[in-house]
Protein backbone atom coordinates (compact mmCIF):
# COMPACT_ATOMS: atom_id res chain seq x y z
CA UNK A 1 0.00 0.00 0.00
CA UNK A 2 1.35 3.47 -1.16
CA UNK A 3 2.36 5.97 1.59
CA UNK A 4 1.68 9.45 0.06
CA UNK A 5 3.46 12.31 2.06
CA UNK A 6 3.07 16.13 1.83
CA UNK A 7 5.33 18.25 1.82
CA UNK A 8 3.56 21.21 2.40
CA UNK A 9 5.12 25.27 1.89
CA UNK A 10 2.50 27.06 3.57
CA UNK A 11 4.07 30.78 2.10
CA UNK A 12 3.51 30.11 -1.42
CA UNK A 13 0.44 28.17 -1.00
CA UNK A 14 2.00 24.52 -2.41
CA UNK A 15 2.17 21.24 -1.48
CA UNK A 16 4.80 18.82 -2.71
CA UNK A 17 4.49 14.80 -2.49
CA UNK A 18 6.78 11.90 -1.76
CA UNK A 19 4.93 8.37 -2.37
CA UNK A 20 6.36 5.42 -1.08
CA UNK A 21 6.23 1.66 -0.62
CA UNK A 22 8.54 1.19 1.90
CA UNK A 23 10.80 0.73 -0.37
CA UNK A 24 11.18 2.92 -3.14
CA UNK A 25 9.71 6.66 -3.90
CA UNK A 26 8.55 9.02 -6.16
CA UNK A 27 8.10 12.83 -6.05
CA UNK A 28 5.62 14.79 -7.60
CA UNK A 29 6.77 18.70 -7.89
CA UNK A 30 9.61 19.24 -5.48
CA UNK A 31 10.07 22.63 -4.54
CA UNK A 32 13.96 24.34 -4.65
CA UNK A 33 14.55 23.50 -1.59
CA UNK A 34 15.44 19.42 -1.79
CA UNK A 35 17.16 19.08 1.79
CA UNK A 36 13.34 19.08 2.85
CA UNK A 37 12.85 16.00 0.61
CA UNK A 38 15.81 14.11 0.93
CA UNK A 39 15.37 14.46 4.66
CA UNK A 40 11.81 12.69 4.17
CA UNK A 41 12.67 9.67 2.35
CA UNK A 42 15.93 9.50 4.75
CA UNK A 43 13.40 9.29 7.83
CA UNK A 44 11.37 6.76 6.28
CA UNK A 45 14.44 4.88 4.58
CA UNK A 46 13.44 4.76 1.10
CA UNK A 47 14.90 5.35 -2.13
CA UNK A 48 13.43 8.25 -4.82
CA UNK A 49 13.91 6.42 -8.42
CA UNK A 50 11.15 8.97 -9.73
CA UNK A 51 10.27 12.78 -10.16
CA UNK A 52 7.68 13.82 -11.84
CA UNK A 53 6.81 17.67 -12.88
CA UNK A 54 3.59 18.43 -13.84
CA UNK A 55 3.93 21.59 -15.55
CA UNK A 56 6.52 24.45 -15.67
CA UNK A 57 5.58 26.36 -12.32
CA UNK A 58 5.04 29.84 -12.85
CA UNK A 59 5.17 30.32 -8.71
CA UNK A 60 7.92 29.07 -7.79
CA UNK A 61 11.67 27.16 -8.89
CA UNK A 62 11.78 23.71 -9.13
CA UNK A 63 13.28 20.99 -7.46
CA UNK A 64 12.71 18.44 -9.35
CA UNK A 65 16.32 18.60 -11.76
CA UNK A 66 18.39 19.16 -9.02
CA UNK A 67 16.87 16.17 -6.72
CA UNK A 68 17.20 14.14 -9.96
CA UNK A 69 20.50 14.74 -10.29
CA UNK A 70 21.22 14.30 -6.68
CA UNK A 71 19.27 10.64 -6.60
CA UNK A 72 20.08 9.68 -9.65
CA UNK A 73 16.12 9.85 -10.14
CA UNK A 74 14.38 9.18 -13.67
CA UNK A 75 12.99 13.01 -14.48
CA UNK A 76 9.92 12.89 -15.78
CA UNK A 77 8.41 15.79 -17.76
CA UNK A 78 6.39 16.60 -20.95
CA UNK A 79 7.89 15.58 -23.61
CA UNK A 80 6.11 18.81 -25.36
CA UNK A 81 8.01 21.44 -22.62
CA UNK A 82 10.14 23.28 -24.25
CA UNK A 83 13.34 22.82 -22.25
CA UNK A 84 17.03 22.77 -22.27
CA UNK A 85 18.33 19.49 -19.86
CA UNK A 86 18.11 16.07 -20.05
CA UNK A 87 14.72 14.56 -18.77
CA UNK A 88 12.40 11.51 -19.13
CA UNK A 89 9.80 12.76 -21.92
CA UNK A 90 6.18 11.76 -21.04
CA UNK A 91 2.90 12.15 -22.59
CA UNK A 92 -1.05 12.04 -22.14
CA UNK A 93 -1.71 7.87 -21.66
CA UNK A 94 1.82 6.27 -20.67
CA UNK A 95 2.26 4.31 -17.74
CA UNK A 96 5.41 4.13 -15.74
CA UNK A 97 6.08 1.71 -13.19
CA UNK A 98 7.59 2.56 -9.51
CA UNK A 99 8.31 -0.27 -7.36
CA UNK A 100 6.85 -3.50 -7.29
CA UNK A 101 3.29 -2.72 -7.63
CA UNK A 102 3.19 1.40 -8.21
CA UNK A 103 2.14 2.72 -11.67
CA UNK A 104 1.73 6.04 -12.11
CA UNK A 105 -0.33 7.36 -15.28
CA UNK A 106 -0.08 10.06 -17.19
CA UNK A 107 -3.00 12.15 -18.10
CA UNK A 108 -2.99 15.35 -20.23
CA UNK A 109 -4.91 17.83 -18.67
CA UNK A 110 -4.13 20.87 -20.25
CA UNK A 111 -5.69 24.58 -19.17
CA UNK A 112 -3.39 25.75 -16.02
CA UNK A 113 -0.48 25.40 -18.68
CA UNK A 114 -0.89 24.13 -22.61
CA UNK A 115 1.31 21.17 -21.82
CA UNK A 116 0.35 20.06 -17.98
CA UNK A 117 -0.45 16.69 -16.88
CA UNK A 118 -1.79 14.83 -14.34
CA UNK A 119 -0.47 12.03 -12.45
CA UNK A 120 -2.41 9.11 -11.55
CA UNK A 121 -1.29 6.35 -8.46
CA UNK A 122 -2.40 3.02 -8.91
CA UNK A 123 -1.30 0.00 -6.79
CA UNK A 124 -1.87 -3.82 -7.82
CA UNK A 125 -4.43 -2.41 -10.32
CA UNK A 126 -6.15 -0.54 -7.60
CA UNK A 127 -6.71 3.31 -8.28
CA UNK A 128 -5.03 5.59 -5.12
CA UNK A 129 -4.98 9.14 -6.17
CA UNK A 130 -4.43 11.42 -8.70
CA UNK A 131 -1.69 14.39 -8.77
CA UNK A 132 -3.84 17.38 -10.38
CA UNK A 133 -0.52 19.81 -9.96
CA UNK A 134 -2.41 23.12 -11.05
CA UNK A 135 -5.37 21.48 -12.64
CA UNK A 136 -8.23 20.04 -10.45
CA UNK A 137 -7.84 21.72 -7.32
CA UNK A 138 -10.14 21.90 -3.73
CA UNK A 139 -12.65 23.16 -4.82
CA UNK A 140 -11.55 25.03 -7.64
CA UNK A 141 -8.83 24.93 -10.74
CA UNK A 142 -5.47 26.50 -11.55
CA UNK A 143 -5.64 29.73 -13.03
CA UNK A 144 -6.00 30.39 -16.82
CA UNK A 145 -4.04 33.60 -17.41
CA UNK A 146 -0.35 33.21 -15.90
CA UNK A 147 0.79 32.74 -19.54
CA UNK A 148 -0.93 36.01 -20.64
CA UNK A 149 -4.01 36.73 -22.66
CA UNK A 150 -3.40 35.87 -25.75
CA UNK A 151 -3.81 32.22 -24.09
CA UNK A 152 -6.97 32.98 -21.78
CA UNK A 153 -9.62 32.45 -23.40
CA UNK A 154 -8.29 28.75 -24.97
CA UNK A 155 -6.62 27.84 -21.20
CA UNK A 156 -9.91 28.56 -19.47
CA UNK A 157 -11.93 26.40 -21.64
CA UNK A 158 -9.08 23.86 -21.70
CA UNK A 159 -8.94 23.70 -17.77
CA UNK A 160 -12.78 22.85 -17.46
CA UNK A 161 -12.42 19.97 -20.05
CA UNK A 162 -9.43 18.87 -17.94
CA UNK A 163 -11.26 18.87 -14.87
CA UNK A 164 -14.56 16.41 -16.92
CA UNK A 165 -11.66 14.49 -18.21
CA UNK A 166 -10.77 13.97 -14.36
CA UNK A 167 -13.71 13.18 -12.71
CA UNK A 168 -14.67 11.03 -15.76
CA UNK A 169 -11.73 8.67 -15.79
CA UNK A 170 -11.34 7.90 -12.08
CA UNK A 171 -13.33 6.63 -9.52
CA UNK A 172 -15.03 8.56 -7.14
CA UNK A 173 -12.91 7.21 -4.28
CA UNK A 174 -9.89 8.60 -5.80
CA UNK A 175 -8.08 10.86 -3.53
CA UNK A 176 -7.38 14.32 -4.95
CA UNK A 177 -3.73 15.44 -4.56
CA UNK A 178 -3.23 19.23 -5.84
CA UNK A 179 0.56 21.13 -5.86
CA UNK A 180 -2.06 24.56 -5.45
CA UNK A 181 -4.64 25.78 -4.01
CA UNK A 182 -3.45 26.40 -0.32
CA UNK A 183 -3.27 30.42 -0.67
CA UNK A 184 -1.45 30.18 -4.19
CA UNK A 185 -1.91 32.82 -6.74
CA UNK A 186 -2.07 30.15 -9.04
CA UNK A 187 -5.16 28.96 -8.16
CA UNK A 188 -8.21 30.83 -9.57
CA UNK A 189 -9.82 30.88 -5.78
CA UNK A 190 -9.13 29.75 -2.54
CA UNK A 191 -10.73 26.93 -0.34
CA UNK A 192 -10.45 25.73 3.46
CA UNK A 193 -10.13 22.03 2.33
CA UNK A 194 -7.39 20.73 3.20
CA UNK A 195 -8.40 16.67 1.72
CA UNK A 196 -11.04 15.87 -1.20
CA UNK A 197 -11.81 13.03 -3.51
CA UNK A 198 -13.12 12.91 -7.19
CA UNK A 199 -16.51 12.42 -5.49
CA UNK A 200 -16.34 14.84 -2.85
CA UNK A 201 -15.14 17.67 -6.03
CA UNK A 202 -17.93 16.61 -7.77
CA UNK A 203 -20.15 18.03 -5.41
CA UNK A 204 -18.59 21.46 -4.71
CA UNK A 205 -15.91 22.22 -7.95
CA UNK A 206 -17.40 24.73 -10.20
CA UNK A 207 -15.73 23.31 -12.78
CA UNK A 208 -17.76 20.35 -12.27
CA UNK A 209 -21.08 22.01 -11.12
CA UNK A 210 -21.39 24.83 -13.30
CA UNK A 211 -22.29 24.63 -17.32
CA UNK A 212 -19.20 25.59 -19.46
CA UNK A 213 -19.68 29.67 -19.50
CA UNK A 214 -21.12 30.16 -16.63
CA UNK A 215 -17.62 28.41 -15.33
CA UNK A 216 -15.74 30.51 -18.03
CA UNK A 217 -17.47 33.99 -16.89
CA UNK A 218 -17.24 33.07 -13.04
CA UNK A 219 -13.66 32.45 -12.79
CA UNK A 220 -12.74 35.38 -15.53
CA UNK A 221 -14.37 37.69 -13.41
CA UNK A 222 -12.46 36.64 -9.88
CA UNK A 223 -9.17 37.03 -11.15
CA UNK A 224 -6.77 39.82 -9.76
CA UNK A 225 -2.95 40.60 -10.22
CA UNK A 226 -0.79 37.94 -9.34
CA UNK A 227 2.91 38.39 -8.06
CA UNK A 228 5.38 40.13 -10.59
CA UNK A 229 7.98 37.51 -9.89
CA UNK A 230 6.50 34.73 -11.68
CA UNK A 231 7.61 36.22 -14.54
CA UNK A 232 11.28 34.51 -14.15
CA UNK A 233 10.11 31.36 -13.25
CA UNK A 234 8.89 29.91 -16.19
CA UNK A 235 12.23 30.23 -18.00
CA UNK A 236 14.36 29.31 -15.11
CA UNK A 237 12.03 26.06 -14.49
CA UNK A 238 12.84 25.19 -18.32
CA UNK A 239 16.84 25.71 -17.93
CA UNK A 240 16.93 23.21 -15.01
CA UNK A 241 17.13 24.96 -11.90
CA UNK A 242 20.47 23.72 -9.98
CA UNK A 243 20.41 22.76 -6.17
CA UNK A 244 19.81 25.64 -3.60
CA UNK A 245 23.15 27.09 -2.03
CA UNK A 246 21.53 28.14 1.64
CA UNK A 247 25.06 28.90 2.98
CA UNK A 248 25.01 32.37 5.33
CA UNK A 249 25.70 35.03 3.22
CA UNK A 250 28.37 37.89 4.28
CA UNK A 251 27.97 39.63 7.46
CA UNK A 252 27.70 43.57 7.10
CA UNK A 253 27.78 46.07 9.64
CA UNK A 254 26.51 49.27 10.42
CA UNK A 255 29.35 51.19 7.68
CA UNK A 256 28.18 49.10 5.10
CA UNK A 257 24.44 48.82 5.51
CA UNK A 258 24.44 52.41 5.30
CA UNK A 259 26.51 52.42 2.28
CA UNK A 260 23.92 49.92 0.31
CA UNK A 261 21.25 51.99 1.34
CA UNK A 262 23.43 54.84 0.05
CA UNK A 263 23.86 53.10 -3.42
CA UNK A 264 20.41 52.35 -3.77
CA UNK A 265 20.25 48.58 -3.02
CA UNK A 266 17.50 46.58 -0.93
CA UNK A 267 17.94 46.16 2.82
CA UNK A 268 15.22 44.26 4.12
CA UNK A 269 14.36 44.37 8.27
CA UNK A 270 12.76 40.77 8.85
CA UNK A 271 11.36 41.68 12.01
CA UNK A 272 7.26 41.58 13.55
CA UNK A 273 5.49 45.17 12.11
CA UNK A 274 5.57 46.23 15.42
CA UNK A 275 9.40 45.76 15.93
CA UNK A 276 9.75 47.72 12.66
CA UNK A 277 7.56 50.99 13.49
CA UNK A 278 9.13 50.98 16.79
CA UNK A 279 12.54 52.11 16.02
CA UNK A 280 14.32 50.90 12.61
CA UNK A 281 17.43 52.35 10.32
CA UNK A 282 15.94 54.68 8.16
CA UNK A 283 15.91 53.95 4.59
CA UNK A 284 14.64 50.13 5.33
CA UNK A 285 12.34 47.96 4.19
CA UNK A 286 9.69 45.69 6.08
CA UNK A 287 8.83 42.80 4.80
CA UNK A 288 7.76 40.38 8.27
CA UNK A 289 8.80 36.87 8.64
CA UNK A 290 5.27 35.99 10.22
CA UNK A 291 3.67 37.11 6.65
CA UNK A 292 3.69 36.21 3.25
CA UNK A 293 7.55 37.31 3.01
CA UNK A 294 8.56 35.75 -0.37
CA UNK A 295 5.88 36.50 -2.00
CA UNK A 296 5.52 40.57 -1.30
CA UNK A 297 9.44 40.92 -1.57
CA UNK A 298 9.20 39.24 -5.26
CA UNK A 299 6.28 40.93 -5.99
CA UNK A 300 7.93 44.40 -5.15
CA UNK A 301 11.86 44.02 -5.39
CA UNK A 302 13.45 45.42 -8.94
CA UNK A 303 14.68 41.76 -10.05
CA UNK A 304 18.22 41.66 -9.81
CA UNK A 305 18.56 44.48 -6.89
CA UNK A 306 21.13 43.55 -4.72
CA UNK A 307 19.73 42.51 -0.98
CA UNK A 308 20.78 42.62 2.24
CA UNK A 309 18.98 40.96 4.97
CA UNK A 310 18.49 42.12 8.68
CA UNK A 311 17.08 39.57 11.34
CA UNK A 312 17.62 38.83 15.54
CA UNK A 313 19.48 35.67 14.82
CA UNK A 314 21.03 34.35 12.05
CA UNK A 315 18.03 31.53 12.64
CA UNK A 316 15.91 33.96 10.77
CA UNK A 317 18.07 35.05 8.26
CA UNK A 318 18.23 31.06 7.09
CA UNK A 319 14.73 30.62 7.62
CA UNK A 320 14.55 34.52 5.15
CA UNK A 321 17.33 32.61 2.11
CA UNK A 322 15.03 29.54 2.26
CA UNK A 323 11.80 31.62 1.22
CA UNK A 324 13.68 33.48 -1.51
CA UNK A 325 15.84 30.45 -3.19
CA UNK A 326 12.15 29.22 -3.88
CA UNK A 327 11.26 31.94 -6.11
CA UNK A 328 14.78 32.74 -7.58
CA UNK A 329 16.32 34.82 -5.33
CA UNK A 330 19.65 32.67 -4.66
CA UNK A 331 22.26 34.37 -2.42
CA UNK A 332 20.87 38.11 -0.87
CA UNK A 333 24.57 40.10 -0.88
CA UNK A 334 25.12 40.46 2.76
CA UNK A 335 23.26 40.23 6.33
CA UNK A 336 23.43 41.02 9.53
CA UNK A 337 21.53 40.09 12.90
CA UNK A 338 20.92 41.64 16.35
CA UNK A 339 18.68 45.07 16.41
CA UNK A 340 18.46 48.30 14.61
CA UNK A 341 21.26 49.75 17.13
CA UNK A 342 23.49 47.41 15.83
CA UNK A 343 22.04 47.73 12.48
CA UNK A 344 23.15 51.79 12.75
CA UNK A 345 25.94 51.89 14.95
CA UNK A 346 24.25 53.42 17.31
CA UNK A 347 22.60 56.47 15.41
CA UNK A 348 19.02 58.11 15.04
CA UNK A 349 16.67 55.54 14.58
CA UNK A 350 13.51 56.05 12.22
CA UNK A 351 9.94 55.33 13.57
CA UNK A 352 6.41 55.46 12.56
CA UNK A 353 3.07 55.20 14.34
CA UNK A 354 0.68 52.55 14.47
CA UNK A 355 -3.16 52.91 14.40
CA UNK A 356 -6.42 51.21 14.87
CA UNK A 357 -9.22 52.29 12.49
CA UNK A 358 -11.07 53.74 15.55
CA UNK A 359 -8.23 56.10 15.49
CA UNK A 360 -8.57 56.95 11.92
CA UNK A 361 -12.29 57.86 12.39
CA UNK A 362 -11.52 59.83 15.52
CA UNK A 363 -8.20 61.94 13.83
CA UNK A 364 -10.34 63.04 10.97
CA UNK A 365 -12.59 64.92 13.37
CA UNK A 366 -9.69 66.85 14.05
CA UNK A 367 -7.59 67.24 10.92
CA UNK A 368 -7.29 66.30 7.17
CA UNK A 369 -5.67 63.07 5.91
CA UNK A 370 -4.82 60.57 3.50
CA UNK A 371 -6.39 57.13 3.55
CA UNK A 372 -4.59 54.94 1.63
CA UNK A 373 -5.32 51.40 0.88
CA UNK A 374 -2.99 49.14 -0.46
CA UNK A 375 -5.12 46.28 -0.84
CA UNK A 376 -5.76 44.38 -4.10
CA UNK A 377 -8.43 45.29 -6.87
CA UNK A 378 -10.73 42.74 -6.14
CA UNK A 379 -10.52 43.67 -2.20
CA UNK A 380 -11.18 46.88 -2.80
CA UNK A 381 -13.92 46.61 -4.90
CA UNK A 382 -15.85 44.57 -2.24
CA UNK A 383 -15.69 47.46 0.05
CA UNK A 384 -13.66 50.02 0.57
CA UNK A 385 -13.54 53.26 2.96
CA UNK A 386 -14.85 56.47 1.28
CA UNK A 387 -12.60 59.10 -0.26
CA UNK A 388 -9.71 56.66 0.10
CA UNK A 389 -6.74 56.53 -2.63
CA UNK A 390 -6.59 53.05 -3.45
CA UNK A 391 -3.26 51.67 -4.72
CA UNK A 392 -2.85 48.30 -4.57
CA UNK A 393 1.04 47.36 -2.52
CA UNK A 394 2.47 45.78 -5.71
CA UNK A 395 1.93 48.74 -7.71
CA UNK A 396 3.28 51.58 -4.83
CA UNK A 397 6.61 52.08 -5.91
CA UNK A 398 5.69 52.87 -9.16
CA UNK A 399 2.82 55.46 -7.97
CA UNK A 400 4.05 57.08 -5.19
CA UNK A 401 3.67 60.53 -6.92
CA UNK A 402 0.05 59.80 -6.71
CA UNK A 403 -0.13 60.23 -3.44
CA UNK A 404 -1.77 63.51 -2.36
CA UNK A 405 0.57 65.99 0.02
CA UNK A 406 0.04 65.57 3.41
CA UNK A 407 -0.23 62.90 6.37
CA UNK A 408 -0.50 59.54 4.93
CA UNK A 409 -2.75 57.19 7.12
CA UNK A 410 -2.10 53.43 4.87
CA UNK A 411 -4.18 50.15 5.62
CA UNK A 412 -4.49 46.49 3.86
CA UNK A 413 -6.60 44.08 5.26
CA UNK A 414 -5.08 43.06 8.59
CA UNK A 415 -1.30 45.02 8.84
CA UNK A 416 0.79 43.03 6.96
CA UNK A 417 0.98 45.01 3.74
CA UNK A 418 0.24 48.02 5.42
CA UNK A 419 3.73 47.58 7.22
CA UNK A 420 5.37 46.96 3.92
CA UNK A 421 3.76 50.09 2.70
CA UNK A 422 4.44 52.57 5.02
CA UNK A 423 8.18 51.49 4.84
CA UNK A 424 8.43 51.98 1.00
CA UNK A 425 6.50 55.64 1.85
CA UNK A 426 8.99 56.37 4.98
CA UNK A 427 11.76 55.71 2.82
CA UNK A 428 10.43 57.93 0.15
CA UNK A 429 10.09 60.84 2.89
CA UNK A 430 6.72 60.85 3.36
CA UNK A 431 4.67 61.07 7.20
CA UNK A 432 2.92 58.10 7.96
CA UNK A 433 0.99 56.33 10.28
CA UNK A 434 0.68 52.10 9.76
CA UNK A 435 -3.10 50.77 10.30
CA UNK A 436 -2.22 47.68 11.86
CA UNK A 437 -6.12 46.62 12.61
CA UNK A 438 -8.81 44.24 10.51
CA UNK A 439 -10.69 46.09 7.64
CA UNK A 440 -13.92 44.68 8.87
CA UNK A 441 -13.54 46.71 12.19
CA UNK A 442 -13.60 49.93 9.94
CA UNK A 443 -17.05 49.98 9.51
CA UNK A 444 -17.84 49.73 13.29
CA UNK A 445 -15.54 52.10 13.93
CA UNK A 446 -17.65 54.80 11.96
CA UNK A 447 -15.98 55.25 8.63
CA UNK A 448 -18.00 55.38 5.66
CA UNK A 449 -17.58 52.05 3.95
CA UNK A 450 -18.75 52.34 -0.03
CA UNK A 451 -18.66 49.65 -2.89
CA UNK A 452 -15.51 50.22 -4.63
CA UNK A 453 -15.27 50.29 -8.38
CA UNK A 454 -14.19 47.45 -10.35
CA UNK A 455 -10.59 48.48 -11.64
CA UNK A 456 -8.89 46.91 -15.10
CA UNK A 457 -6.27 44.21 -13.61
CA UNK A 458 -2.94 44.43 -16.34
CA UNK A 459 -2.82 41.66 -18.02
CA UNK A 460 -6.25 40.63 -17.91
CA UNK A 461 -8.18 39.89 -20.81
CA UNK A 462 -10.89 41.97 -20.05
CA UNK A 463 -8.25 45.01 -19.49
CA UNK A 464 -7.81 47.62 -22.03
CA UNK A 465 -4.51 47.31 -23.67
Amino acid sequence: MPFVLPINTPSLGDRSYLVHDGRVAFVIDPQRDIDRVLGLAAAYDVRITHVFETHIHNDYVTGGHALAQRTGAAYHVNADDPVTFDRVPVRDGDVITVGDTMTVQVIATPGHTHTHLSYALADAGRQIGVFSGGSLLYGAVGRPDLLGPAHTHDLVHHQYASAHKLADALPGTTELYPTHGFGSFCSATQSQARASTIAQERLVNPALTRDEQTFVDELLAGLDAWPAYYAHMAPANSAGPTEADLSAPEPADADQIRKRLADGEWVVDLRHRVAFAAGHVPGTLNFGLDGSFATYLGWLIPWGTPLTLLAETVDQVAEAQRELVRIGIDRPTAQATGGPADWNGHGDLATFPRATFADLAQVRHHRAVVILDTRRNLEAAAARIDAAVHIPLHDLPRRLDEIPDGEIWVHCAAGYRASIAASVLARAGRHVVAVDDEFDKARDAGLPIVPGAQEPVPGHPSSPS
